[in-house]
C-alpha cells in the first residue's frame, strides 16, 4: 500500500517542493499550513508519517506532537526546525517526536529519514494489534490504554489479544475456551466472565469507556 504522508509547514514554497519530491517518491501527501489545520488533519486523515515544522501558526509543532501523544497516536513524526540547539533537540524529542531535520537540509537526507521510519513501521506493525486507544505489543506483551501502560497476567493477556485479533465479531464462549484456554470446557463457563471481568477493570482503570462488549446469551465483541 502507498504510505499516506502528512506535512505541516508554514512556507508554502518549501511545502510544495517536499510535496512533489514525496509524490515523485511514491508517497500519498497532505498538506496542512497552520497547527491547528495540522494536528485535525493528523487526527482525522490518520497519515503513516507527520513531517512537521516547529514553528507553525497557531499550534506550534511541539503542542501537536504532545496532543497526538496524549490521545495514543504512535504516528512517526519527523521535526523541521531551524533551531539546533542541544536543548532544542531534547525539548523536540520529549514532546513526542521520533526525528529531527534541521533547516536548511538535504533532501536526501530527509528523505532517507522517511524510509527508515516508515520501515520500521511496517516491520512493527504486524507485532501491534490496536484498537480504538487500545494497543497490544506482541513481541515486548505490553498493552496501553492511550499512554496508560496495564499490567496483565499471561491468560489476560492471550484472552485480549484474541478479542483484538477479531475485532467488531461476536464471538461465542465455546469458541473463546477453545482458542484461548486451548481445550473443551464441559460444563460452567464462569472461567470467562471472571477474565473478561479483570480485563475490564483494568482497562476502564481511569473510567474510560467500555470496548468489551458483553452480547447477552452469546458470548463477547470488541466494538465502540
Amino acid at each position: 500500500m502507498t504510505a499516506h504522508i502528512l506535512l505541516v509547514e508554514d512556507e508554502v514554497k518549501l511545502a510544495r517542493f517536499v510535496e512533489l519530491e514525496l509524490s515523485y517518491e511514491g508517497y500519498k501527501v497532505s498538506i496542512a499550513h497552520d497547527g491547528l489545520t495540522g494536528l485535525t488533519t493528523a487526527r482525522e486523515s490518520q497519515p503513516d508519517l507527520v513531517i512537521l515544522d516547529w514553528m507553525l501558526p497557531g499550534l506550534s509543532g511541539l503542542e501537536i506532537c504532545r496532543r497526538l501523544r496524549s490521545t495514543g497516536d504512535q504516528v512517526p513524526i519527523i521535526l523541521l526546525t531551524a533551531k539546533d540547539e542541544v536543548s532544542d533537540r531534547v525539548a523536540g524529542l520529549d514532546a513526542g517526536a521520533d526525528d529531527y531535520v534541521v533547516k536548511p537540509f538535504s533532501l536526501e537526507e530527509l528523505l532517507a529519514r522517511v524510509r527508515a521510519h516508515l520501515r520500521r513501521t511496517q516491520e512493527a506493525d504486524s507485532d501491534i494489534l490496536q484498537f480504538e486507544d487500545l494497543s497490544l505489543n506482541r513481541s515486548t506483551r505490553e498493552v496501553h490504554r492511550g499512554t496508560r501502560l496495564i499490567e496483565l497476567t499471561a491468560k489476560e493477556f492471550d484472552l485480549l489479544e484474541y478479542l483484538l485479533t477479531n475485532p467488531r465479531q461476536v464471538i461465542t464462549r465455546d469458541r473463546i475456551l477453545e482458542e484461548v484456554w486451548d481445550y473443551d470446557f464441559m460444563g460452567d463457563s464462569n472461567i470467562i466472565e471472571v477474565y473478561i471481568r479483570y480485563l475490564r477493570l483494568k482497562l476502564e482503570a481511569n473510567n474510560e469507556k467500555r470496548l468489551i462488549q458483553t452480547v447477552r446469551g452469546v458470548g463477547y465483541v470488541l466494538r465502540e
